[in-house]
């Protein structure tokens, strides 16, 4: 029904005049990835769209009305490495073979694009407003990818920006355009890689504390407790929701100082666990984590895997509930969730529970 009434609303025509935020490639055939610019009259960051207070029926209906170009990347190559390198969007003109098809997809990964379109002539108009952190990181052609993802952050310059960048083949040494899906976990990954050096040797937490939030049906509970870094993610779909049927699905994943293969969960499992790491490392102490999402039906439209990330940020800039010990944090924990049965899959509960510390004698 979000999609039915999204396409009620919109008029497709085959020529395009108005600004591109960003680009999107498809993974399709890779090496050889087909995309161009998304081209909307809006922002393609999240956090934009959280401050401005949109509710989910909103942004699906900005997202189905946006319209990904599609050609070669290669033969405007380019053109979408000066729209992925500015900090506004940049004024384009396109024209389409037909009038773009209303192709509005969800999935857990990438936001939703509504319409789609074979690009027969683009032009760009004005000059790329660059960032001199960005300015920095894409002209040094001897700065590694991952390096150059973590430089940029700390320089204040967030994983959505980076990711534009990443995707457009702007940053590395062996540069080539990467597909959109692929760069937004990538990106999480290389920028957490760069504060996980702080996670391993920063001082542990005295106490226990547990955060909360909830976005767009996404409900994160996060539980940092005393000792050293390991993190675990526990995911919930409810009964009824997207992919919940009948029965909760759950999924469990974590880490000790090192992740082994790609999570089960995606996507998911790199954007919260990043944006703990960014709250730790503010606030100088590492932490055991406990990350758990519980989606309602609520979610009735995927939007991507930022809004994991950015429920997990919300969560973690309130105020927490304080305890002396991971033990004592649980049943508060278990109450919150109604009941133990989610935290039965966890692996980390039984191994925090029962541990002792020497300051514990």
């Amino acid at each position: 029904m979000t999609r039915f009434h999204a396409q009620l609303r919109l008029r497709p025509s085959r020529e395009y005049s108005g600004t591109s935020p960003a680009v999107f490639l498809g993974s399709r055939g890779y090496p050889s990835v087909r995309g161009g610019p998304l081209l909307v009259d809006d922002t393609d960051l999240p956090p934009d769209w959280i401050n401005r207070g949109l509710t989910l029926d909103q942004i699906v209906g900005i997202r189905a009305g946006t319209i990904r170009g599609m050609a070669p990347a290669g033969r405007q190559e380019e053109a979408l490495r000066e729209i992925a390198l500015s900090s506004r969007p940049l004024g384009v003109e396109v024209a389409f073979d037909r009038v773009p098809r209303f192709d509005l997809a969800f999935d857990g990964t990438v936001a939703p694009v509504g319409l789609t379109g074979e690009i027969r002539r683009m032009e760009v108009l004005g000059n790329p407003v660059v960032e001199r952190p960005v300015e920095k990181a894409t002209s040094d052609t001897d700065l590694g990818a991952g390096d150059a993802c973590s430089l940029l952050h700390r320089d204040g310059v967030d994983v959505y920006r980076i990711a534009h960048l990443f995707t457009a083949g702007l940053l590395g040494r062996r540069r080539r355009m990467v597909p959109t899906r692929w760069a937004i976990t990538a990106v999480d990954e290389a920028v957490f890689r760069g504060l996980r050096r702080f996670l391993l040797t920063a001082p542990p937490r005295e106490t226990a504390a547990l955060h909360e939030a909830t976005l767009f049906g996404n409900r994160i509970l996060v539980l940092l407790a005393p000792g050293p870094w390991r993190f675990e993610m526990v995911e919930v779909w409810g009964r009824h929701s997207l992919w919940g049927g009948e029965e909760d699905f759950v999924v469990v994943d974590g880490e000790r100082e090192r992740k082994k293969g790609y999570s089960p969960i995606t996507g998911a499992y790199y954007s919260a666990r990043l944006a703990v790491a960014e709250h730790l490392v503010r606030t100088g102490k590492t932490a055991t984590t406990l990350v758990i999402r519980a989606v309602s039906s609520d979610y009735c439209a995927p939007l991507g895997t930022w809004v994991v990330r950015e429920a997990t940020r919300q969560a973690l800039r309130g105020p927490p509930a304080e305890y002396p010990s991971f033990a004592a944090a649980l049943p508060d924990l278990a109450s919150r969730l109604g009941g133990n049965r989610w935290l039965e899959a966890s692996a980390l509960i039984p191994e925090m529970s029962s541990q002792r510390r020497l300051s514990d004698y």
